[in-house]
Order: C-alpha cells, then structure tokens, then sequence
C-alpha cells in the first residue's frame, strides 16, 4: 500500500506569493512585512479561533442535562487592521487603487492565505467589510489605518499544497512462465513476470478536521467503484468510461461531472453513499479501487486529491 502526500503541481498553491511570516495574501494582493501594507501590532483576529458552533442537542424531558447532537461550525470571520504605507506621496494613489481593487465586493469565494511560524493556512472567503478613513494623514501622504473583515463560509482552514493519491485495478502476478522443456531445463535468469497491483491506496489527512476530496476515475472502466476500508462506505457508479473519460467526484459540492461538464450523479448505485459523507477523516484512509470489468485495464485509475483541513 502506498502513500501519496506530494503537492499536487497541476493548480497554483494559496499563498503562492508569500515569503515570510506574517504575511498574509488575498487575491493577489501580499499584505505584511516587506509590502505597502502592513499588519498592525494587534494582528488578526479570528484566524485561529474555533468558529462558533450550533449544536443539535435535545433537552433530556425527565432529567438533567440534554442528549448530545450534531456539531457544525458557523461561517468563521477574519478580520485585520491594516497599514497603507506608500514609499512617498507620488506613490499613495497606486497603493490605494491596489487595496480597493483588492477589497471590492465583487466575485467570488478566493483563497486568503496566512503564514505563521512558517506554516501556510488559507481558507475560502470573500469580503464582507472595509473601512478606509480619510484623516489628515491620508490626505497628506496616502497613510491611513485601514481594517478589513473576510467572511469564510466554510470554516475550515485547508494546507497550501494540494495532494493526491493513485491507484490502478488490482493485478495478480503472472508468476513463472513454463515453457516445454528442453534437454539443456530452465534458463536462468528466470523471468517471473511484471509486479501485481493491490488496488489500494492511503491518503493521509495532517490536520485536525475531516477533509473532502476531490475524486476522479479515468477509464477504460466499467461500474467504477472506491471503498473506504475503514468503515465499507463506498463510492460507486453504473456508468462505463470509455479511454479518455474522466468522471470526477466532488465530496464537497455532491457533485458527479463526465468530462468536467456532465452531470452523471443519477449514476449512483444504491450501494454508493451520499458523496458528503465520504470525507478523509484526521490521519491516514485507507481505500480500495474496484470495477465491474472482467478483465481490468492496466489504464483505468483513481486519483483522490485533498487538502490537509484544520480548525
């Protein structure tokens, strides 16, 4: 069995442009120590807090106390004064676009990634307040003290790199071929034959908060199936992939795309689980990769990609 905890290369890490502590990067704007914007001594808050949590606790009707329920974390709120500092007054109109442009409430959900004693955390958020004061020291020079408040709706906080794991269809050896046999017997070096596969692989979660993965079989491939070996929920969809179809699985989302544009969830068997519910728990998952082929193809695969997901 094998573990897989390289960066994935294919997508541009959160962060990317972050060089030190203390930085923090937002839509392609760095903020921190060596840039026009610097974080105030107060920092920031709400990065490492635990977000507030609903709870789905009953209250016991004949006794103390409540029956204990499900926990969800609420969106979790980051907010961060900071310093517009240009070089000199020529500059404070470039600085200030940069923010506001930065700052905008257009778009979408982006990375906003921080960098404390040299590890990278970034979480998805847009945001949700800006406050840019125009005192006499804007004015003068393009100072100002600035705060800004991010809101991410999932409040989990992932690792910079994007990792994967891959399997192919389990192989048994060919073992030994025998020949007829000759007068001079067997030849040596004996040839037993390319290496089996088991069909199974470990993708090892470094956080503290389950994680979901991005899932994707590739074909050929007939009844693409992947089990987590730790409890027997599985993935598993009626569906034949030809060589050049990908069908990819987002855990997250609940979504199943042919080829990243068709919808195939109705695909589902009726032994395959809810795909929110199959999440790569703190530690190492183990998982099986099956089909319904009677001969595997040595080309069909899964790839399970993850972030490492923290509170």
């Amino acid at each position: 069995m094998a573990v897989y905890t390289n960066a994935y290369r294919t997508e541009t890490e959160p962060g990317s442009l972050i060089t030190r502590d203390g930085q923090i990067q937002w839509a392609g704007l760095l903020m921190g120590p060596g840039t026009p914007y610097q974080i105030d001594r107060t920092g920031i808050t709400g990065w490492d807090d635990l977000p507030v949590l609903d709870t789905g606790d009953v209250p016991r009707p004949d006794q103390h106390g409540a029956w204990p329920g499900a926990r969800w974390a609420q969106p979790r709120l980051i907010g961060a004064t900071v310093w517009l500092l240009p070089e000199d007054a020529a500059r404070a109109h470039e600085v200030t676009a940069a923010f506001r442009a930065a700052t905008g409430a257009d778009g979408g959900e982006q990375w906003l990634a921080v960098r404390l004693h040299g590890e990278t955390l970034a979480v998805r958020a847009r945001v949700s307040r800006r406050v840019v004061p125009q005192d006499r020291a804007y004015v003068r020079g393009g100072t100002s003290k600035t705060s800004v408040q991010w809101t991410a709706t999932d409040p989990r906080r992932f690792g910079a790199a994007l990792r994967q794991g891959m399997a192919v269809l389990p192989r048994t050896e060919p073992g030994l071929q025998w020949q007829t046999p000759t007068a001079s017997g067997l030849e040596f070096p004996l040839d037993f034959g390319g290496a089996g596969t088991s069909g199974t692989l470990s993708a090892v979660n470094e956080g503290s908060a389950a994680s979901h993965p991005v899932i994707e079989f590739r074909g050929p491939l007939r009844r693409p199936t992947l089990t987590r070996l730790s409890d027997g929920r599985q993935l598993e969809y009626d569906i034949v992939l030809g060589a050049q179809d990908v069908l990819s699985v987002d855990t997250e989302a609940g979504t199943v795309l042919l080829n990243g544009t068709a919808s195939r969830l109705y695909t589902a068997t009726t032994r395959s689980a809810p795909e929110q519910l199959f999440h790569l728990a703190p530690g190492a998952t183990s998982m099986a990769f099956r089909s319904n082929d009677p001969t595997p193809d040595p080309q069909a695969s899964v790839t399970v990609l993850w972030r490492d997901a923290h509170w």
